[in-house]
């Protein structure tokens, strides 16, 4: 096997938290959730939308290619990440660099108004297929971007983007490339998701008024789903080597999945979250495990049975434990990329962000060097990623 490290050498975002490192980290020392109400699914719904300037950004690379009109959110917002980390990374437009960037449900908006248009007039529109196939979001980058490499997409639910990361390490492993740029993106605040999420009885039925925190990810004792949506997108780029301009090194990488009872279950310790973490971890010693940035979506289960695999990995001594998914709600096949992003930003600031109703957990005096990253999708797929400070 080779042990050459694998660098991130640029992370970018655009999400709930703003659209830079500065703003995303004020956002996360400020203890207040992003969450805004929008009439989705036939009533006012908690959602996590991205702020004005952010959408401002995602009109402006609409309005600057008259091809791009066409395109769904869900693309435009990968193209805003991209290009930010492509510039960061000092990438130029003759490197080859692979593209792996997936997304969990794709083009829902433009899907909903085609279709919809299509029962009103009994036609459908010239772009209806090519603007909300899966594999446009990847395309529309390495157009925009001028690159020549592979570009792949996929869809594996909730851990969409840590499996672009999975696929893009193991391709520099390889020694098939030697640059690639990895994430995911989601625009799913849409009548149609919103209802299938409340179809399912996991989303959020707080009253955001009377209530602090209407997404409970991270409390245990809860006693009704709270899982709210995000949008957003990021990605990272990833180099073969340790690089001058790393900012992080991925270390270990872990990936299970479990047989099935039904569509949306999780066995009662997540064997696949067991099973992903020993994997990233094998050859860690697990006191230097310094934080678990939790995927924790605010379901009760979804919660309780990731915590439950987490002591059967650690025993008694713990890790530090957060999760951002009370704060930007879940952003389903990006969810574990900005999770990647909180972990970074922690390790840069060697400050832990807890969640603010959870147990008090202290961070006592240690560097944060060390973070595991979790993500699981609907079908038991985990994904775990380990991340060491340069």
């Amino acid at each position: 096997m080779n042990t050459q490290k694998i660098s991130i050498t640029a992370f970018s975002s655009i999400s709930p938290l703003g659209n830079n490192a500065e703003e995303v980290w004020g956002k996360y020392l400020d203890n207040k959730h992003c969450f805004s109400k929008q009439f989705l699914d036939q009533q006012d719904t908690s959602v996590a939308a991205l702020d004005a300037e952010s959408k401002q950004i995602v009109a402006e690379i609409r309005e600057s290619d008259p091809k791009y009109k066409f395109l769904d959110d869900s693309v435009l917002f990968a193209l805003a990440a991209s290009r930010k980390a492509v510039e960061q990374a000092g990438w130029k437009s003759n490197d080859v660099f692979g593209i792996n960037i997936g997304s969990s449900r794709g083009a829902t908006d433009l899907f909903e108004k085609h279709y919809k248009e299509y029962i009103d007039t009994g036609k459908a529109q010239t772009l209806a297929s090519p603007t909300t196939t899966l594999g446009n979001i990847s395309s529309w980058i390495a157009h925009d971007l001028q690159s020549v490499g592979p570009e792949i997409s996929h869809s594996i639910t909730c851990s969409t983007a840590l499996h672009a990361l999975l696929n893009g390490f193991a391709w520099l492993k390889s020694g098939m490339a030697d640059k690639f740029l990895v994430g995911g993106s989601e625009a799913p605040l849409t009548d149609f998701t919103i209802a299938q999420m409340r179809a399912l009885k996991i989303y959020s039925r707080i009253n955001q008024t009377e209530e602090d925190w209407p997404n409970l990810a991270f409390d245990f004792e809860k006693t009704q789903n709270t899982m709210i949506l995000g949008e957003g997108a990021a990605v990272c780029c990833l180099e073969a080597g340790e690089k001058e301009n790393a900012i992080a090194y991925v270390t270990g990488v872990g990936y299970a999945t479990e047989i099935l009872e039904h569509n949306i279950s999780i066995s009662a310790e997540a064997d696949c979250f067991q099973k992903s973490m020993k994997m990233a971890l094998k050859d860690e010693n697990l006191e230097d495990i310094d934080v678990i940035v939790m995927h924790a979506p605010g379901t009760i289960k979804g919660d309780l049975t990731e915590l439950r695999a987490i002591e059967k990995v650690f025993g008694s001594q713990l890790p530090l434990l957060t999760t951002n998914k009370w704060k930007i709600g879940h952003t389903f096949g990006a969810s574990g990329i900005l999770s990647l992003e909180l972990a970074l930003l922690m390790m840069q600031n060697d400050t832990f962000i807890g969640v603010p109703f959870g147990e008090k957990q202290n961070q006592s005096g240690k560097p944060i060097k060390k973070v595991l990253i979790n993500a699981v999708g609907f079908g038991g797929n985990a994904v775990s990623i380990l991340i060491e400070k340069r």
